[in-house]
């Protein structure tokens, strides 16, 4: 026998759709909104006087309207009205960014403070995000709660770092840092984050292999439109596929890994910066071009060898996906078609749409989905 729907479940339900067809669409009247969603008129001015008095909305201005007379209010969501904030842990620095309902940057940080696993560390950490959270005047019922990204996996209860030799933090609790904060706290990987990021931006992805070019490499797979973690939490660490069994030593102890080749650590000399490497590129000069197309080359096989595996897009992101230009993604795929038994069309290779501070605005945006799902 079915359930007949309740009363207060029909109320909450137009709520939930006023509140997101005014999200979607950034400004919108109340005609348009009880047009499009077929709700009577007492129903949408009794749910947006509700959601404006308790700071959900705003009147934002006037607007036409497709019916005649005069200019229609025009309503809008309080973008600030909860707030997610992401931290990325990097072995020398933290860096800390706060993100409104749309995922747009309120405020950054960054700040120099070296990893160590110590009480003194995440109690400094966290004295540095309260200062950062109290520079831009939210409240704290206005924070969903903080991503930690750790370059480092993770189990999936985003509570304990499960693999971390990067920081030497394996095991690492998240109630080291939310022993010291008000809000709830979890940790996501790195190069999850980073993928999360590019979902946001791109809300018709369902498909793709992301791969994060960075100091170190990182990728994750997206599928359906989720992050595949795996059985055991460690799907797409192929930074750990050995390509050269006599090649540099990775930090996983091994030889010739993906790491050792197409990492930031691999292309670059010992204090070079990346654009001035890029400036170098661009401009031809002999030694930077070799040290390139080696690298595009190497880059080249690890894409073909997995795309053998899951035939899918390519998104090439991280720290090197804004210098990436068409010539080198045509350099890719002529290398791929020459190592495919395939015919290979030039389609599945694209540049991140989102490659700045992905990784930890990333972090954030776990809360923010959950604070939209919930509304």
């Amino acid at each position: 026998m079915k359930k007949s729907i309740t009363p207060n479940q029909i109320k909450q339900n137009n709520r939930s759709l006023i509140y997101h067809f005014i999200y979607k669409n950034r400004k919108v009247s109340q005609q348009d909104i009880a047009y499009e969603l077929h709700l009577s008129r007492p129903t949408v001015t009794a749910n947006l006087s509700a959601m404006e008095e308790e700071g959900l909305i705003y009147k934002n201005g006037l607007i036409d309207t497709e019916f005649v007379g005069r200019k229609a209010s025009a309503y809008s969501i309080v973008p600030a009205y909860r707030i997610g904030i992401g931290v990325e842990i990097l072995k020398k620095e933290v860096k800390m960014i706060a993100v409104n309902l749309y995922g747009e940057k309120i405020c950054r940080m960054a700040s120099e403070i070296p990893f160590e696993r110590s009480e003194s560390y995440f109690r400094g950490v966290c004295g540095k995000l309260m200062e950062f959270i109290n520079s831009f005047g939210a409240k704290d019922e206005q924070i969903l709660g903080i991503g930690f990204a750790m370059q480092g996996l993770i189990t999936p209860d985003k509570q304990t770092v499960l693999y971390g030799k990067i920081l030497s933090c394996t095991g690492l609790s998240i109630t080291e840092f939310s022993r010291h904060l008000p809000y709830p706290c979890s940790f996501i990987h790195d190069a999850d984050s980073a993928a999360i990021s590019e979902l946001w931006v791109s809300p018709g992805l369902t498909d793709a292999f992301y791969l994060s070019l960075s100091k170190h490499l990182g990728a994750a797979i997206i599928s359906k439109g989720m992050i595949l973690d795996g059985k055991h939490g460690h799907s797409s660490t192929i930074e750990h596929i050995q390509m050269q069994p006599n090649g540099s030593l990775c930090y996983c102890g091994k030889h010739g890994c993906m790491e050792t080749l197409l990492s930031l650590t691999a292309l670059l000399n010992e204090g070079e910066e990346l654009e001035n490497f890029f400036l170098k590129v661009r401009e031809n000069e002999p030694s930077a071009q070799k040290r390139w197309q080696f690298f595009l080359t190497d880059l080249s096989r690890a894409v073909n060898m997995l795309h053998l595996i899951y035939d899918t897009d390519f998104i090439l992101g991280g720290y090197i996906a804004p210098y990436l230009c068409e010539e080198d993604l045509t350099f890719l795929h002529e290398q791929i078609r020459q190592m495919t038994p395939f015919p290979e069309p030039s389609d599945f290779i694209l540049i991140s749409k989102m490659p700045q501070h992905n990784i930890s605005i990333g972090a954030a945006l776990p809360y923010v989905r959950e604070f939209l799902q919930k509304i």
